[in-house]
């Protein structure tokens, strides 16, 4: 299943890929990060381990850091294990700046 979040023209999508991971992409910004969360948080419900591949996210501000966090958050509530691939530089950056690169499972392949 797909899911998009359009707002003026920018795009973000959520789906899984052939590896099993959520894979999601585009532009992560206050106005797409709240139908993405629905998505990841309805995934976390099934799988014990949930893998999500942030290699196709083309530009975040804050909002798609804390989308991490939140998912972070839920799978502990849950007693689920969660771990996110690829971050790139640009949220990298904005997670070290508030150590948050020390808490997040983050993976490289």
């Amino acid at each position: 299943m797909v899911r998009k979040a359009s707002v003026s023209g920018l795009q973000a999508d959520i789906q899984q890929g052939n590896n099993g991971r959520l894979v999601i992409s585009g532009d992560l910004n206050f106005d797409s990060v709240a139908d993405l969360w629905r998505n990841c948080h309805d995934r976390l419900a099934d799988p014990e381990v949930l893998d999500i591949d942030l290699g196709g996210v083309q530009r975040s501000d804050s909002a798609g850091v804390a989308l991490l966090v939140a998912c972070l958050r839920q799978a502990r509530h849950s007693g689920k294990t969660v771990r996110f691939f690829n971050m790139p530089t640009q949220m990298l950056a904005l997670a070290r700046v508030s150590s948050l690169d020390q808490v997040l499972p983050l993976q490289r392949d």
